[in-house]
């Protein structure tokens, strides 16, 4: 036997646990795809414990999202370092969202940029996409606007829509790139054409404001259209808004109220207060002072400046609300803490009709709302 046959033989070998590992995994597959996740369990556990990086990724994959085992992330991300060790890209993504995230793992933000990095030098747009975010953010690493852009495009070119959205922000906004309306507009409508709801309503204010497009009210009423029907509170409100000022539409406060309550309910507080504001004029519905003091507190509570001005009316007046100097005085305050010149004056002004008891009282409650909401 020759040493050239010898050598031959070696390097078959050396291939011949890939190659059976490959055909089981595909059993697994089949198996997991017709939802047999017990089949799919039994093929792929003996081969991620035999070595085989693709099975470890199905495995932490499985014990992640709760398919055929119960949901343990610590599992998961065993088996996905396990996977990552070996260069599978996707189980390195899955190993920096865990870290990103703190599921299975402690939270560590240097972490989970680093197996992003991995995975993103493989290729993986969402790790690319992620990434960026970090870099926006100055989490795990240092904050670079420009490398997050640098990234954003590598994902968004290769057609990622959320890269695609968040280039667009980043030329909207001006953040590690020149600001450039068209261009954002561009990168919006690329990520909307995908079905992105937050592009859509973003490519919708584009038109509606005649930033980086023409000026088209049926454009923005069609984008804000697109991106409601995934249920996107902000689109709902912006839908709304149109109906109310007749834009693109026929005028309608009843239609107005409709989309305006369709996204308060979802807790968006421009459109509580807007709700709060129809309620207490009389638009789009029967007058109700105590429907709009109950929609503005919601807002307010949310920290919307003009809601927390327009609650301390309402107790200031007793107006849809108890009359009420210590509430009135807390709303009053918490707006004027941005200066608001109208909120110091009604602050000062009903603090000469309370007690020194009753202004400790609001100031309190005051302190105990600023400090479960601390400024940004």
């Amino acid at each position: 036997m020759t040493a050239k046959f010898l050598l031959m033989l070696l390097l078959m070998s050396l291939h011949l646990p890939a190659v059976s590992w490959v055909g089981r995994h595909e059993e697994g597959y089949i198996a997991f795809q017709k939802g047999d996740y017990a089949t799919a369990l039994q093929k792929w556990r003996p081969l991620a414990e035999e070595g085989s990086a693709q099975a470890q990724l199905s495995l932490g994959t499985m014990y992640d999202k709760a398919q055929g085992v119960p949901q343990d992330y610590a599992e998961a991300a065993k088996w996905y370092r396990k996977a990552a060790d070996q260069g599978e890209a996707l189980a390195q993504h899955n190993l920096g969202r865990m870290y990103q995230a703190g599921r299975g793992v402690t939270q560590d933000y240097a972490e989970a940029a680093k197996w992003y990095l991995k995975a993103a030098d493989q290729g993986i747009f969402e790790a690319q996409q992620n990434l960026a975010l970090m870099y926006e953010k100055g989490q795990g690493v240092p904050q670079d606007p420009g490398e997050a852009v640098k990234l954003y495009r590598r994902a968004a070119e290769h057609g990622n829509p959320t890269a695609q959205y968040n280039l667009g922000v980043s030329y909207e906004n001006g953040q590690g790139v020149a600001q450039d309306a068209a261009e954002a507009a561009k990168w919006y409508r690329l990520a909307a054409d995908q079905g992105h709801p937050k592009a859509q309503y973003s490519l919708g204010i584009s038109y509606e404001n005649g930033q980086g497009l023409p000026q088209d009210y049926a454009e923005a009423f069609k984008w804000y259209r697109e991106s409601l029907r995934q249920g996107y509170a902000p689109a709902q409100h912006k839908f709304g808004a149109l109906y109310a000022n007749g834009k693109g539409v026929t005028q309608s406060h009843a239609q107005a109220l409709k989309w305006y309550l369709r996204s308060a309910k979802q807790g968006y507080a421009l459109a509580q207060h807007d709700v709060a504001m129809m309620y207490g004029s009389g638009q789009g519905a029967k007058q109700d002072f105590a429907e709009a003091g109950k929609w503005y507190r919601k807002a307010a509570l949310q920290g919307h400046g003009p809601a927390q001005y327009a609650l301390g009316l309402m107790y200031y007046n007793g107006q849809g609300v108890p009359q009420d100097n210590v509430q009135a005085h807390l709303w009053f305050s918490l707006k004027a803490d941005g200066g608001d010149a109208e909120a110091i004056r009604y602050r000062d002004m009903v603090a000469k009709l309370m007690t020194p008891e009753q202004i400790a009282k609001a100031e309190q409650l005051a302190g105990k709302w600023r400090a479960a909401h601390p400024a940004p």
